[in-house]
This record gives structure tokens, sequence and C-alpha cells, in this order.
């Protein structure tokens, strides 16, 4: 791929500030992967911003380079975590897990950065462990606050870290799931988390390993939220900007393969892991901190989206009727940069009833309820939230015992 060795025009990398970055992926300008339009809105211009997929050669971290305002992605956020049953357990498995270890009690205390609707703090709750959440999108601090989970309304900075710090102490452990790939200021936030912590603490962090994402074609994953993509080198290299260590680190099968990291402050956590060693030597061995690792990259999306367009074209000049599940930001990737509009699916059906009735960004297909599907029988179902494949089969086993097929589009093309 020749961009490979091209520099980024004025871009930084947001983690060490460098300046040699490569290309590895354009998605072109697309409109904001979250932005459902209402039927009202639908006749209006739809900003859209460049979408491109940059790696640092100093410091090994893979970014986009443009930055949208956080009040225009997350002032109103329409993803609701409890939405999903498999984020709900997975959470759930973990919350007991670190209860235990850490040997938590009612004089402890568990935050979580970005906790969205309490999906997680609701089980510490349960366990009557003292909690308080950060959530910067009003709406659905609403939703955390009315099931009683302490959460307070704000982006998490320095000085609200003082704030938190004042009301509530600092915390034994802090969770930062799927958040640390939103952040502009790398370096600030996890500052804030290491003066947030206690020095006995543990930071937890959930991100997509970019390892996955590369092996398994996930560029729906690249969308203007996520500003990040994390391989262990990389958050190794911040974290230790900062004092802290990654002690140990493990790897999930969860949004398409993601790397759970638990840090402490230098001084008092314990050294990394044999998991940690070599996770580092594996990149080391794979490249993943040289540029050569993206090379393909760019070129098997370009080889999917053929495939998929030239299937979802020819059932439809067949006289097939196709709709799609999960009006997803990672759906909004893919329907955008492959071209795929109302005029190929019919509608896209999803959970959650704040998305429902609204209309996809750009390509403005309807979104409706599950129950649509039994419905309307549209002979496939384009599976935009592959990542939850096994909870949406399960779900639809009626859809499907009935003769209904679904396309997961990813890693790899096919129909199930």
């Amino acid at each position: 791929m020749e961009n490979m060795g091209v520099t980024a025009d004025g871009a930084v990398c947001r983690s060490c500030g460098g300046t040699d970055l490569c290309e590895v992926l354009s998605l072109g300008d697309t409109p904001l992967a979250n932005a459902l339009l209402t039927k009202s809105q639908l006749g209006a211009p739809e900003p859209c911003y460049p979408l491109d997929l940059v790696f640092c050669r100093l410091c090994s971290l893979v970014q986009i380079t443009k930055s949208v305002p956080p009040a225009d992605l997350f002032g109103e956020y329409l993803y609701f975590s409890s939405v999903s049953d498999t984020m709900v357990v997975h959470a759930s498995k973990l919350v007991r897990r670190v209860i235990r270890e850490r040997q938590l009690d009612r004089n402890s205390l568990a935050a979580e950065i970005a906790s969205n609707d309490g999906y997680l703090l609701q089980a510490y709750k349960r366990a009557r462990i003292p909690i308080v959440g950060v959530e910067p999108a009003a709406n659905i601090a609403a939703v955390a606050l009315e099931k009683d989970i302490p959460t307070v309304c704000d982006f998490f900075s320095s000085q609200l870290v003082d704030k938190l710090i004042e009301d509530y102490g600092r915390a034994d452990v802090i969770h930062a799931n799927n958040v640390l790939a939103h952040v502009p200021d790398l370096n600030g936030f996890v500052y804030g988390l290491r003066r947030f912590v206690k020095d006995s603490g543990v930071i937890i962090v959930e991100v997509p390993y970019v390892r996955d994402m590369v092996d398994g074609t996930e560029f729906d994953t690249v969308y203007h939220e996520h500003l990040c993509y994390f391989s262990v080198t990389a958050l190794t290299r911040l974290f230790e900007r900062h004092g802290l260590v990654i002690h140990d680190v493990e790897r999930l099968k969860i949004h398409g393969g993601s790397l759970r990291i638990f840090s402490g402050i230098d001084d008092c956590a314990a050294k990394p892991s044999r998991n940690v060693e070599q996770l580092l030597e594996q990149e080391v061995k794979e490249h993943i901190a040289q540029s050569e690792f993206y090379l393909t990259f760019a070129e098997r999306v370009e080889t999917l989206k053929v495939e998929l367009v030239t299937l979802l074209r020819e059932l439809r000049d067949a006289g097939k009727k196709v709709a799609a599940y999960g009006a997803s930001a990672k759906g909004s990737t893919l329907l955008n940069y492959f071209g795929i509009d109302a005029t190929v699916i019919e509608f896209v059906v999803d959970r959650s009833p704040v998305k429902q009735g609204r209309y996809t960004p750009g390509t403005h297909i309807p979104i409706r309820e599950p129950e649509a599907l039994l419905e309307e029988r549209p002979d496939y179902v384009l599976l935009l939230t592959w990542n939850f494949e096994e909870e949406v089969l399960r779900q639809q086993e009626t859809y499907r015992r009935d003769g209904g097929k679904f396309i997961v589009p990813i890693p790899t093309l096919r129909v199930v």
C-alpha cells in the first residue's frame, strides 16, 4: 500500500506528540456514527468529518487525525449499555471477581469513568460497595440516577478529579471500559486516573485490541468517537509516562477482540506478569509496533466492500427483501463507506427504544423495533452488530426457524 510512507500533514500523535504518522486507511468524509436522525432532519445537511486512520512510528499508537468536539459527540448519546445482555453479564462477572480478589467492602470505593446507565456499577451497588460514576451524556446520566447510581454528569478532567476526591475520596478500583479510545487528551486522562486511584488501588481498562481489528478486517470499529486503537506496546508507553505500571493483561473476545489491562501506581503495584511480557513479545514478533503490520489492511477492506456490495445487489436484483440488525456506530461506518443505503436495505431493527423511529446517519434507513423482522419477513438480515452475533442469533431464533437468514460481514463474509 503506497500511502504507508506518507506522513499525515499537520497531525500530531495524541500520546507522544510525535509527527511521524503514516496513513493506514482513509474512509473519507463521513457523518457522526451515532447522530441518528429524526424524520424532520432528513432534508437538512449533515455535518461530515474526515475519517483517516494513521500509525505513529514513534510510540506505535494507531489513531484518527480529526477530533470532533466532545460535546457534539456525547451531549445526547443514544447508546445504552444495559440494552445488551452480553455487556451486562460481562460487567457483572468482572465485578464479582474484583470484589473477591481485592476484598472490597463497605469502606471501599468503586468508580467508573464513562459509566453509561450504571450497567456495571449496579453490580457493586447490589454488593453494597460504595460507588460513583462519571458520565458526560446528560440523558444517560439521568437514567443512571433514576436507578440510584451516584453519577457525576461531566467529562473526566483534572478539575473533576479534585472534586471527586473531595466528595468521595480516592478509589480502590477504577473502571474505564471502552472510554480510553474516546479521549482527546490521553495524557490528561491517564494522569487523572493516577491521581484518583489509591496507592494500593487498581485501574481496570478495557479497549478494543488493534491486533484483532487488523487481523479481522474490523474497519467498522473506526469512527469519530474512537480516536485511538491500542496495542499493549502503546498502552505500556502511555501509562509509564504517568508513573503507572501495567501489571496484568487479558485478551477478551468481546467487541471483536479487546484488551483488559490492570494497572497501578508504579511504586506500589506488582511487576508486569508473564501475560504482559508474552503479549509484548508477540507484538514485537508480529511487527505490531511497525508500519508493516498495517500494509494490507486497506486492501482487505476494499475486497470485503466488493464482496458484500455484490452480494446485496444480487439479492436485490433477485427480488429478495433485505433488512439489517443493529443501528450501531460500527454499522454506520460500514453502511456509509460501502455506500449501502435505503435503496438496498429496507429497514434496520434495534432493541434500543431511543433509536426506534429514527434514521441512520448518511444512509437514511428507517430504524424499527426487532419485532419488525417477524412482521415484514425479510429474506436476509445484514448483521451490523456482528460483535454480538451469538446474542442476536439466539434472540432471533423464531425468525431463523421460519427461514430467515443473517449475513455476517466481519471478519469474513458469510450467510447463516
